[in-house]
Parts: structure tokens; C-alpha cells; sequence
């Protein structure tokens, strides 16, 4: 069932892909693909973590920024080649989105994506791995790290590639990233600094989101790596139509909400999982 849901699923993508340049919704989506609605939009969820409508709107939206910077033109003609009916839809949606509007986006000349093509992997899921499969990053980890980063971009708004893998060098030469493996697949990856512990990046192949694969990594980090020590990562901010459900996570992980911040102009807020001290442990066991 796992097989012919995945390649179902992909069916989907593919013609969402095809037609990025029109209206797409639920029900055309699923009479092209010869599925109920309701049992469409359940599957898809349930596999990509998105609806159909926030996968439509972010990859067009992408699609829009991608022109707005390597195209000349005109707004109003991107915003109806990616789907909009009017340039203050498109306008609207895309500022919720991107924080700017799409004419300063042009000016700035800086093209970041929402999100990608979401890649199906037709296989199945392992359900039995736990923290002692988690191992430290190796350089030859890198291409499979970096496809798994593009299925995930939809976490780390304001991305620049070439940056990050500079950076994603360093953490691996100093043994401060881990990977996850489910066969020839990595469906997870951290990459971390200190002091203080801080989670630079915590990426978890869509597909393995609801398995409990950053409770694995979290665990790793706090148990092996860095014990008795805070750890501390930002995410979106309360209310960013942006947050595909990364704030809902740290908070179901146990970390508590901190300040707000301004990361590379982008506004974001740091979150803090304090780590059990040995008194702590102590009272418990009594």
C-alpha cells in the first residue's frame, strides 16, 4: 500500500508541476488524477506534510520569485503566469510569504525559494531505527545532505546555498553534524555549534516527519554530545503564513518559546529546550 501510495502521490506532483503557470486547486487535481477529494487531499498530506493548496501556493510563489529576479517581466504578467487573477493577490501572497514586496524582491536581486519540487521515494519506511543509528557526518554525506536540505527548504526562509555549504564543510570537519540513514537514503540530518549548543540546522526528509526523527536527534545531541546543556534553535515567528508546522514541532519537543529576532532580515524567534540537570534526575527517581 506504502509503494502505490508514493507512486500516486507523484502522479500528483507531477501534473502540479505541469500546470504551475494556471488556477490549480483540489478538485482539478483530482479529477486529472482520477481520485476522490477528500481521499486526495488526506494522502497527499499525509505524505508530503503539505495540502495541496499550501504546496500549489508555495511552489508558485517560488516560480514568481525565480522570474521576479531572472526575468524582465512586467509583475503584473507573473503574477497571472502563476496563477493569480490580479497583481494585489499576487501582491498579498507574496509579501505574506517573502516578508517584501515583489517589486523590492526585484530590486534586491536575491532569489530564495519557499519551496522546491517535493521528491517521492518509492520505497518503504523503516520504523524500527533508533538514536544508535544516528552517526557523525562524513564529506562523502554532503550531495545526499544537500537534496535533503532542498526537500526541507520550506524551514530555512532567506537560504543561499553556496553559504551554507561553505559552513556545512566546517561543522563536518569539526564533528558537529549527524545523519540518519534508512538504507542508501538519508532522511535525516543536524549540524550544531557550541558553546552553547545551538542547532544550526535539524532537516528531517518530509516522508519521516511524523516518525519521530528529531525526538531521535535531540535525544543524540543531549545524550552523547552535549548532556545537562541548554540547546537553542529559532524558527519562525507566531503567525507566519511562512511556518509549515516547524514551531508546532519545537514545542512538542519541548522547547520553550525566547526572544524575538532578526536573522538576514528575516524575523524569526529563538527557541530553548533546557536540559535536565542531575538534581532534576535525582527528584524524579524520588
Amino acid at each position: 500500500m506504502e509503494n502505490k501510495t508514493a507512486i500516486s502521490i507523484e502522479m500528483v506532483i507531477d501534473y502540479i508541476e505541469r500546470h504551475l503557470n494556471g488556477k490549480i486547486d483540489l478538485e482539478t487535481v483530482a479529477i486529472a488524477v482520477n481520485y476522490s477529494k477528500y481521499h486526495l487531499h488526506r494522502m497527499f498530506t499525509e505524505t508530503v506534510g503539505l495540502t495541496i493548496h499550501d504546496y500549489v501556493q508555495r511552489r508558485q510563489l517560488t516560480e514568481a520569485a525565480k522570474l521576479l529576479v531572472f526575468s524582465d517581466k512586467p509583475i503584473i504578467e507573473i503574477a497571472f503566469i502563476c496563477g493569480y487573477e490580479s497583481q494585489q493577490s499576487f501582491t498579498t501572497a507574496f509579501t505574506a510569504m517573502y516578508k517584501t514586496s515583489p517589486a523590492y524582491y526585484r530590486d534586491k536581486q536575491v532569489f530564495y525559494p519557499l519551496l522546491l519540487r517535493f521528491v517521492i521515494h518509492n520505497r518503504k519506511l523503516n520504523l524500527t531505527l533508533t538514536k544508535s543509528d544516528i552517526q557523525l557526518a562524513a564529506m562523502e554525506d554532503i550531495p545526499s545532505w544537500m537534496e535533503l536540505l532542498r526537500l526541507v527548504v520550506d524551514g530555512y526562509p532567506v537560504l543561499d546555498e553556496t553559504d551554507y555549504l561553505y559552513k556545512l564543510k566546517i561543522f563536518i570537519k569539526n564533528k558537529q553534524a549527524l545523519v540518519l540513514r534508512d538504507g542508501e537514503l538519508l532522511i535525516g540530518a543536524m549540524a550544531f555549534s557550541t558553546p552553547p549548543c545551538s542547532i544550526e540546522f535539524m532537516g528531517v526528509h518530509p516522508q519521516y516527519r511524523k516518525r519521530g526523527i528529531q525526538k531521535l536527534f535531540i535525544d543524540a545531541l543531549l545524550e552523547d554530545y552535549y548532556p545537562e546543556q541548554d540547546i537553542c534553535i529559532t524558527t519562525y515567528r507566531n503567525g507566519d503564513k511562512a511556518d509549515t508546522g516547524y514551531r508546532k514541532e519545537l514545542q512538542k519537543l519541548g522547547f520553550a518559546e525566547q526572544e524575538l529576532l532578526v536573522e538576514f532580515g528575516y524575523p524569526t524567534q529563538r527557541f530553548v529546550l533546557s536540559a535536565k540537570k542531575d538534581d532534576d534526575k535525582t527528584a524524579e527517581r524520588k
